[in-house]
This record gives structure tokens, sequence and C-alpha cells, in this order.
């Protein structure tokens, strides 16, 4: 048998594309890398895409009204890439999360329609012995359950996680009674009517596609209810789940295509987004199982009657004048500064500070905001330097020795009850311990809790000061009474 030319140069376009992802990975996984990391994606991707298509339009030459099906794949390519470029182009910083989760929807919807188009196509086993032509149905049957199943739960799960991180959803869970058998009894269906599908011919009176529809609609409703039965405060990995998820379903979709690339790269973006969402579950003290069945998010009570005691409020100029004193300062941002882009001058005032000799660090909690690393990335973006920019753990210890800590814009992450109330729904999650720290000043618009619903006693802390309004504004009324 003689392989073609472009079949050929296709292929070995897909071992380039694919050792061009595995650099991405790697140079993604450092802030001092990230740049080229991001050029290597980008340059697999468009070897990826345009190979792809070489290979599509070959394998379309000598069919009739061959126009159709070219015109078909550009539209479907113009239309794609310019919602894509819209989108990335208006969305804002704090929007990321949610436009994230919307993406992984988007491939989990593909690899439904793949798997329904591979169930209506039939399987092709031209050249194929007759003996084994059940054996490699059922393999390719098993395959479109799977694939469907893979899908519809990554689809629904992740229009949830959009809707949770927009605001459109509440971000308590759902608390229905028995969730945990009602997600294991998906499971057990699922695979019940997946034997049934895969060794089926359709003389029993139920038609596959009965089966297989029945497969999709369960597969929707466990990936709505999985996210939606998970509390606000693991939303950051429920994002990276649903990563790993999109990255299973698009390998689900390279088996049915029999598209080597598509198996690689999604079986890196599963692994990598599984592993990343076990480090997050690890540094919040979770279990990871727990987290993704939706054990974790115990909705906080409707009314908490616990008398804090009163807070204190303080101003602009008197943060400035405890700022000036200062030897030591630790700035720990969350969501709320990404909302009020307050990172350009947090980035200013850290250098003035720096430049009166004042030591600053930045303390960043591995869930801080709605998306695993989105405080670095604001910080990169106003040019703050990475040696200034440390984890949880290699900061935490440093809290005592600290005169002033700014907390701005974060709220669950820097809340003691995860230490000291056991009853708490975030009780056994490390936090930022910047109580330890000598002054505490606290950027709040208001005294709400946070995203996972829960009071913070830091506020009412004898060395805690609130600064209210706007992050971005306060910073700057700070600076100009330095």
């Amino acid at each position: 048998m003689t392989i073609g030319i472009i079949p050929a140069i296709t292929t070995a376009a897909y071992i380039i594309a694919a050792l061009l992802f595995i650099l991405a990975l790697a140079g993604l996984s450092k802030h001092e890398s990230s740049k080229s990391g991001l050029t290597y994606g980008i340059a697999g991707m468009a070897i990826a895409l345009v190979a792809t298509i070489a290979l599509a339009l070959d394998r379309m030459k000598g069919i009739d009204d061959e126009w159709i099906p070219v015109v078909l794949l550009f539209g479907a390519i113009v239309v794609g890439a310019a919602i894509g470029f819209w989108r990335a182009k208006i969305v804002e910083m704090t929007g990321m999360p949610e436009l994230i989760a919307l993406l992984h929807s988007f491939v989990g919807i593909a690899a439904v329609l793949i798997g329904w188009n591979g169930a209506l196509g039939g399987f092709h086993s031209a050249g194929v012995a007759a003996s084994d032509v059940r054996t490699l149905t059922n393999v390719h049957e098993a395959e479109i359950a799977i694939g469907i199943f893979i899908g519809a739960v990554t689809f629904t799960g992740s229009i949830v996680a959009n809707l949770k991180l927009s605001g459109k959803m509440k971000s308590s869970p759902l608390m229905l009674p028995g969730k945990n058998f009602i997600n294991i009894g998906a499971l057990v269906l699922f695979a019940a009517l997946t034997i049934w599908y895969v060794t089926t011919d359709g003389s029993t009176g139920v038609q596959p596609w009965i089966l297989l529809a029945a497969i999709t609609v369960l597969a929707l409703l466990l990936g709505w209810h999985l996210v939606a039965s998970i509390g606000g405060g693991d939303m950051p990995v429920v994002v990276s789940m649903l990563n790993s998820y999109s990255g299973w379903a698009a390998a689900a979709s390279g088996f049915l295509l029999n598209n080597d690339l598509l198996i690689v790269t999604g079986a890196l973006v599963g692994s990598s987004g599984a592993y990343l969402s076990y480090i997050m579950c690890k540094a919040m003290n979770r279990s990871f199982i727990s987290v993704i069945a939706g054990g974790f998010g115990i909705e906080a009570p409707a009314s908490d009657d616990t008398d804090y005691g009163e807070h204190r409020e303080t101003q602009a100029d008197a943060v400035a004048d405890l700022l000036s004193g200062a030897k030591s300062v630790i700035i720990t941002p969350g969501y709320g500064m990404a909302v009020a882009q307050a990172q350009y001058p947090v980035a200013d005032l850290t250098q003035k500070l720096r430049n009166k000799g004042v030591q600053v660090r930045f303390g960043i909690h591995p869930v801080a905001g709605r998306l695993p690393g989105h405080m670095n990335v604001l910080l990169a973006e106003a040019k703050v330097p990475y040696d200034i920019v440390e984890e949880m753990d290699e900061i935490n210890d440093d809290f005592g020795d600290t005169d002033v800590v700014l907390v701005i814009g974060a709220n669950d992450t820097v809340n003691p009850a995860a230490s000291e109330d056991p009853g708490s729904p975030i009780a056994g999650m490390p936090v930022l311990e910047v109580w330890n720290a000598k002054d505490v000043i606290v950027f709040k618009r208001s005294m709400a809790a946070g995203y996972a619903g829960v009071q913070n006693p830091l506020f009412f802390r004898d060395n805690t000061q609130m600064l209210f309004g706007d992050a971005k504004d306060r910073v700057d009324d700070i600076i100009a009474a330095l």
C-alpha cells in the first residue's frame, strides 16, 4: 500500500506540532518562559491547522460537488476564527475564567457531534476480514459512546461553571438529597447503556440510536449536576478539571476520526489539567475525589449570628503614613484587584515603596482569583518583578516579621476561620496567615462575604483596618499621599 504525498507530509507535520505542544506546556510552567511557551503553542496549532486543511482538501478530490465541502470547511474556519478573535479582544482579565469555561463547552459539544456523526455514518469495514468486522464494530461503537459521554459532561458542566463565574447563577452548591448516589448511579447506568449499545444489533426492538440518545441525555444531566453541586470556593479547581475533561473529549474524538494529533493533544491537555487539579486540591487540603464529586462546598448557614465585634475603618493618608514608616510590606491580591483593574497602580505603589527602601513582596494563594495563576498573570501584565512574587508556602512563615500587609480584594484566601473554625465550610484550607503581621489593611468595597459565602473574622481583629472603596482609586489616593 502506498501513501500519498499529502498524507505523508501531514503525518510529519502532526509530529512537529505535537512536539511544539509539549514545549508549550514546559514553557508555561514558569513565569520567565511563559511567553516562549505561548509562542510554541501558537506555532504548533498553526501547523496542525494547515496540515489538517491540506489533508481534508486532498480527501475531497474527485467527489461529487467538491466545492460544497470546501465552502463549508473554510466557512467554519472563518466564523470560528472571527468569534474567537472577537471574544479574546473584548474580554477583561476578570472575565477570563468564565470565557475559558465557555470555550471548554465548545470542545464538549464538538465531541458529542463527532460521536453522533460516527454513529450515523456507520462502521467502514472495507478491507477487513469478515470474522473481524463485528469485533472492530464493537470497539468503534464503544468509542462513540465514551466520546459522547465525556463530551456531554464537559458541555453542560462548562455551561454551569460559566454561569456561576459570571454571577448569573448562585455560587452556592446544589444540595440534592443523596447527590453522591445520584452521581454513582449515573455512572453505573452509563456503563449498562454502553454495554447494551455496543452489543445490540437492533433486533431486540430497541434501536441503537435510542440507547445513544439516552447516554447523551444522561451525560448532559450528570455534567450539570456535578458542577452545580460544587461551591464557589472550589470553582478554580472546577475550571481546571473541565480543562482536563475537554482534553479527554478531544482524545476520544481523535480515535473516532483516526487523527493521531488529536489523540496526542487531547491526552496532553487531559493529563496536565488533571494533574493541575490534583496540585490545587493538595494546596487547599481537599480530597481530589471529593471536590470532583461535589463533596466540598457545603452551603454556609443563611444567617450568621456570630458576634465578631466592630470593624475599624481607615483612610488613604493614614495608610500612606503607615507604609512610610514600615520596613517590610507584603501585598496579598485577590479577585477584587482584578475587578478594579488595580494591578497597575499597585505596581506603581510597589516601585515607590522600594525606592524608599521598603521591602515589598507579594503573597499569592494557589487559588487566588477564579483561575489558576490569575494573580500572577495580572502582576506580570503590570510589570511587577517576578522575584518579589512568592507562593503561599514560600511566604507564609514571614508574616510574623512583617510590618504591614495590604489585602487587596482577597477574602476567602486570608480567612482565619479556615484554620480556627472546624465548622466552617472552608475548614482545613491553607490560607495566607496575614493576621500574624503587625498591621493589616484590607481593601474592600463593603463588608460582604467572599465568593465562598463565608464571613471573615479577619476584618474584626484588633490589628486590622478596613479601607473601603474601589481598590484602584484607593491605591491612587495612597500614592498621592506618599
